[in-house]
């Protein structure tokens, strides 16, 4: 009998072992706890439901078999330094084939030198900070041509600026605005994006530009000044709970222009806390919660009937972490191998379509070229509409948009 229990306990590590042998391992990062977790969960849920996916059928293809995906979950905590040791940490894992996920600029800036170091190819799913991905190209910083192992999967600060500058600006019509961003490196991003932007607009004028720190409660003395300098419109830049705080603030001082803002008007932190003060507040999107095609419709039900909810914490970044892992399974079946070099290159060229949430992507990226940092991000203005709050959900502020995805999706 105790013969037996051995073997049969020797048959279990085995058949482990076999199944690690045969696995390809993912991290998954992102802020999991804290304010900006609606963003961090919901990136790494999109992930896994993709995983459950490809795993139901049968795994990754490549060298005449199928193999499975496992995880790696490491919460970042939205912390700088705590983002620094998880990128240490993972980036020392051998067996982890690719990183995908993390939500803040900040920690980006902090870990991403750990897995270019390592070259680890590496996916940013949700930060938007143009800083993210502009560090490979500042002086003394450059990443040679075809060397660079991070891509980003979101759309970035210039283009979510460009479409909701286009909004306020030439569909609104505002002449003087205020800009209200967090002191965090996105909010100092998405800040200096806007300004750089609005310089080159002529007749328009941005009366203030105030800042606050993550965990402020009170916005009065910044939008007070914003109010008495005649601002026509707000700008906003920062996560969930601040931004409600801005909103709420707002309603108590009886400051009725519009709230506009990076796509973080979106988080369901912002939504539930600010309440009826949040209807109206407008921002980039590159996904909605509502089935306005076929493959939004099919992920939307997938995703609630998983985890059970009806309304999505972050949709952006649930459908973002949804893709990313579908295109990394398609580069890695491409390269016919788990080798960072040949999966990089893959991504860079990938030969066929990948049905993903937001879009059937074809060849969103390229060989990385400094000159042409745009070669390793994902989005384009035109995959990038404007949302805007109703009734504690977010919906299309304008109805072409919604034709105009419709119609890149045939």
């Amino acid at each position: 009998m105790k013969f037996q229990v051995k073997l049969l306990a020797a048959a279990i590590a085995l058949t482990g072992s076999a199944f690690a042998a045969d696995s390809i391992k993912i991290a998954l990062t992102g802020p999991f706890s804290g304010g900006s977790a609606p963003m961090g969960v919901s990136t790494r849920d999109g992930a896994k439901l993709a995983i459950q996916e490809i795993n139901a059928a049968g795994g990754v293809n490549f060298g005449g078999k199928k193999h499975p995906i496992e995880i790696v979950e490491r919460d970042d905590e939205a912390k700088n330094e705590r983002g620094a040791l998880v990128a240490q940490e993972i980036a020392s894992m051998d067996d982890v084939v690719a990183v995908v996920g993390t939500a803040n600029t900040g920690v980006v800036l902090a870990g991403d030198k750990f897995y270019q170091q390592a070259k680890k190819l590496r996916i940013i799913s949700v930060a938007a900070g143009s800083a993210a991905m502009g560090q490979w190209i500042k002086e003394g910083n450059v990443v040679p041509k075809g060397e660079l192992y991070m891509f980003r999967f979101s759309a970035n600060d210039g283009v979510q600026s460009e479409t909701i500058l286009e909004e306020a600006i030439k569909r609104r019509g505002l002449k003087k605005v205020a800009i209200l961003a967090d002191d965090t490196n996105y909010g100092v991003s998405g800040r200096d994006d806007l300004m750089s932007r609005l310089k080159n607009m002529p007749g328009v004028e941005v009366v203030t530009v105030e800042k606050f720190s993550i965990g402020s409660k009170d916005m009065t003395a910044q939008l007070l000044k914003a109010k008495m300098a005649g601002a026509q419109g707000l700008f906003v830049v920062g996560i969930g709970p601040e931004l409600a705080a801005i909103a709420t603030g707002m309603t108590k001082l009886g400051f009725k222009v519009p709230m506009l803002g990076s796509w973080t008007l979106s988080m369901g932190n912002f939504l539930d806390n600010a309440g009826a003060a949040a209807n109206g507040a407008m921002m980039p999107q590159t996904f909605i919660q509502e089935d306005y095609t076929p493959r939004a419709k099919a992920f939307i039900k997938n995703y609630q009937a998983a985890y059970k909810v009806d309304r999505i914490p972050s949709p952006v970044s649930a459908a973002q972490g949804y893709d990313s892992v579908k295109l990394l399974a398609a580069a890695i079946e491409q390269a016919g191998s788990t080798d960072s070099k040949a999966v990089k290159d893959a991504l860079e060229n990938l030969q066929k379509p990948v049905e993903g949430a937001i879009a059937k992507w074809v060849k969103p990226y390229s060989t990385w070229d400094p000159a042409r940092p745009e070669s390793h991000e994902a989005f384009r203005k035109d995959r990038v509409v404007v949302g805007v709050v109703k009734d504690g959900r977010v919906t299309f502020a304008n109805a072409e948009d919604k034709k105009r995805l419709e119609q890149l999706d045939k």
